[in-house]
This record gives C-alpha cells, sequence and structure tokens, in this order.
C-alpha cells in the first residue's frame, strides 16, 4: 500500500503541484484522465488497475489537495455503477468511454435524489439516475438541466429533470438498486471526506507560507508562539483525520459508516479553514488570497452527501433500533 500510495502521490504533484496548475477545468480533465485515475477502482479482468478504495481514497485527497475542478468524483460514481451493476450489451462500451475520459455524470446528493446537485450536467453525455427500485444511465439529450449557483466556482451544479421518453440503459431494479444505491453512497461519501482532508492540508500549507512571509513588529508572524501553537493544532487535527481516513478506506465499510467518516473529516476541514482564515488577518480583503477558494470548498463539501445533521440521524437510528433488538 505504501508504494502505491507513494506513486499516485508523486503523479498527481508532477502534473498538479498546487490549485493554480489545476485551476482550468478542461485541462484538468484532460490530465486526470491520462493519468489513467478513472481506471483505478477498476476491476482489471475488465480492463482497469483494480486498486479498489485504497487507491481512490488516495486519488480523492489528490484532488481536494489541488482544488481539481470539474465532475470528477462524480465519474467515478458512474464508473462504479456500470462495474457494479448488472451487464448489459453496451456496458463495457460505455465503461470504456468513461475511463477514457467522455464526461458521465452524476449528483452529488445521496439516497437516490439524481435530480439535485449533478456536476457538469450540460456538459455531459450521459447523466446517472439513480432511484430507490432502479439506477440506470439516462442520455443528456434526454434531460433538461438548470444552472444551481454556488459558492465554490470549482463546482458547477445543475438540477436536473428527465423527460419520459428519455434513452435510458438500466444497471439495478428492485433490491440490486437499493444495494447499488447504497454502495455510490458509500463512494460518495469516501470521496468527499478525502477531498476535504487534502483540501485541509494544503490550507495549512498556504497558511504556513503566509505565516512565514509576512512581518510584524520586524519579526515573521511564524515566530510568534501563540500562532505556532494554533498551527500545531491544526496540524495534528489533520494527521489525526488523515490516519483514521487511511485505516477506515482499507476497510470495507457500510454507507453509514462511510457517512460518519465524511462527516468527520469534513469538520476537520471546516475547521482548519476557519482558522487559516484568522492566521491570515490583517490582509484585507480574503478574496485576494488563494485561502479563499479552500474555505468555499470546505463548506460545500459539508453540505453535499449528507450534512452532518443527516448522518447524525442516521447513526442515531440506526444506535436506537439495535438497542430495540437487543430488548
Amino acid at each position: 500500500m505504501s508504494e502505491m500510495r507513494q506513486t499516485l502521490e508523486d503523479s498527481a504533484r508532477k502534473v498538479f503541484p498546487n490549485w493554480e496548475a489545476a485551476r482550468d477545468a478542461s485541462d484538468a480533465w484532460a490530465q486526470v484522465a491520462q493519468l489513467g485515475w478513472f481506471m483505478v477502482g477498476v476491476p482489471e479482468k475488465i480492463g482497469g488497475l483494480g486498486l479498489g478504495d485504497e487507491g481512490l481514497a488516495i486519488i480523492f485527497a489528490e484532488l481536494g489537495r489541488a482544488l481539481v475542478p470539474g465532475p470528477v468524483l462524480t465519474q467515478f460514481l458512474v464508473i462504479e455503477a456500470l462495474v457494479a451493476g448488472a451487464p448489459f450489451e453496451e456496458r463495457d462500451g460505455l465503461l470504456e468511454r468513461a475511463m477514457s475520459g467522455e464526461i458521465m455524470t452524476a449528483s452529488l446528493a445521496i439516497g437516490g435524489r439524481s435530480s439535485e446537485a449533478v456536476m457538469d450536467a450540460d456538459k455531459a453525455s450521459h447523466i446517472l439516475l439513480r432511484r430507490e427500485d432502479v439506477v440506470a444511465l439516462i442520455s443528456q439529450d434526454g434531460a433538461q438541466v438548470k444552472a444551481r449557483e454556488t459558492w465554490d466556482v470549482s463546482r458547477r451544479l445543475f438540477d436536473v429533470a428527465v423527460v419520459d421518453d428519455a434513452q435510458r440503459y438500466v444497471v439495478a431494479r428492485g433490491q440490486k438498486a437499493a444495494q447499488l444505491n447504497d454502495r455510490l453512497d458509500t463512494l460518495l461519501c469516501i470521496a468527499l471526506a478525502g477531498d476535504a482532508l487534502g483540501g485541509a492540508r494544503a490550507a495549512l500549507g498556504l497558511t504556513l507560507d503566509h505565516l512565514k512571509g509576512r512581518s510584524q513588529f520586524d519579526r515573521p508572524l511564524a515566530m510568534f508562539q501563540a500562532l505556532k501553537h494554533r498551527v500545531a493544532d491544526l496540524k495534528m487535527m489533520i494527521d489525526t483525520a488523515d490516519a483514521f481516513y487511511a485505516d477506515r478506506t482499507s476497510q470495507s465499510l457500510t454507507a453509514l459508516e462511510a457517512g460518519e467518516l465524511k462527516n468527520f473529516c469534513c469538520a476537520v476541514y471546516r475547521d482548519t479553514v476557519e482558522d487559516a482564515i484568522q492566521l491570515h488577518g490583517g490582509v484585507g480583503l480574503t478574496t485576494e488570497y488563494a485561502i479563499h477558494r479552500f474555505f468555499k470548498r470546505a463548506f460545500l463539501n459539508c453540505a453535499l452527501g449528507g450534512d452532518a445533521d443527516y448522518w447524525n440521524e442516521r447513526a442515531g437510528r440506526a444506535a436506537m433500533a439495535e438497542s430495540q433488538a437487543k430488548a
């Protein structure tokens, strides 16, 4: 695992050394496809690299570190649906096209609500439709899309309405659709958790650079003990979350477990960027500095894939049901 992680991280940091290198969405998308990242989670027997969730977790963190724009996360959801769903005649061709970089998208909402928060729906050839009893890939021609404004300019979100006669490829029905939706919810939460940790670490790095380069009373801000303590606390918090994330993604998670992981990692990201903004104090307009981009992404991550209230309620209900079953 350590060798695989090093290889993936090295390749990511050569192509995306920082957020500015990934700022152009079209160029970043081409680079991701060229690196073969869309093949990472696909089993080798059907043309992928077979690195599973562990490999995907590393990629998700690198995407967050560089603030990679575009519908990269949702592309992984479509690919997972094609891999885990029932085979159909056109499946292999669609999967090959998705792995090579043809844009296919899905919702960043959970529980089968595919009409909400669909990334780059206007550019995708296909949109993954998720309902409780059916999961299908819809041709973009059969969907009406409406842009939704967000803080995070690196993500373009749309509301989608599917027309009745839209061309569709059914991936799963009935109970199998419910199981596939759970798997897609799990992967989405792992992706957002990784994106959060990568972003938190990059935001801390930007803050350290700022503290080293800005002076007060003829001394760099990094020399003030109170600021050193705050930065040390942030680093310890991120390192702890990173170790937890690596441990959890090496296991097979349920949707609830992945949701709790996402909840925790996104809270770390939010707390980090809030402190980072304070540590950038005295700079006038924060929008003149890169840190505001991480701030906005952090808060959108908290909302996507189910917010803290949603996952806390699900965890509470699950604990209550387990307690009643034992009574």
